[in-house]
């Protein structure tokens, strides 16, 4: 992977998703970096009801600073290091082929969209959220997939 894994101390939540696009295509050197994908539209809806909350400035790409703060503070981690993050309940896959990868390394199904199972990991319960992409080929809309990131990050504290 191009990026070093983004694990703030005590995150509660892991969110794994694919490669991102090709660097031409980045709009910032962090997780979820072109600006045509919804991830952080769809956070800054959920959490703070506007969807240009991590829109830089100039409009045109997402302010680095903003998204990494907002994930140290809300425990959000962007990696696949689950046993480096002891205080982690949660598994979110942005997608089909995440989902389908964290299925392989748990041992079990994954969960329809918008859906979670639970599995053992470490002698903790683990719940493995299977969430909408968040890429704009995904045909739903902005405001369905943050009503489904918004259910998730309710169940798991994040928000109340």
């Amino acid at each position: 992977h191009p990026l070093e894994p983004f694990l703030p101390e005590g995150a509660r939540l892991l969110i794994l998703g694919s490669f991102p696009p090709a660097r031409s295509r980045w709009s910032m050197e962090f997780y979820y970096p072109n600006f045509q994908n919804d991830m952080w539209r769809v956070m800054g809806l959920v959490f703070y009801g506007d969807r240009e909350r991590f829109v830089a400035p100039d409009g045109r790409h997402f302010d680095r600073e903003a998204v990494e703060t907002f994930c140290r503070e809300r425990g959000i981690a962007l990696a696949g290091m689950l046993e480096r993050l002891p205080a982690c309940r949660a598994v979110a896959a942005t997608g089909q082929k995440a989902a389908d990868t964290l299925a392989a390394v748990a041992g079990c199904e994954p969960p329809a969209v918008g859906c979670f199972s639970e599995f053992g990991f470490s002698g903790r319960t683990v719940r493995f959220y299977r969430m909408p992409s968040t890429s704009r080929a995904y045909p739903k809309p902005l405001a369905e997939k943050a009503a489904v990131y918004g259910k998730m990050f309710a169940e798991t504290g994040l928000v109340p």
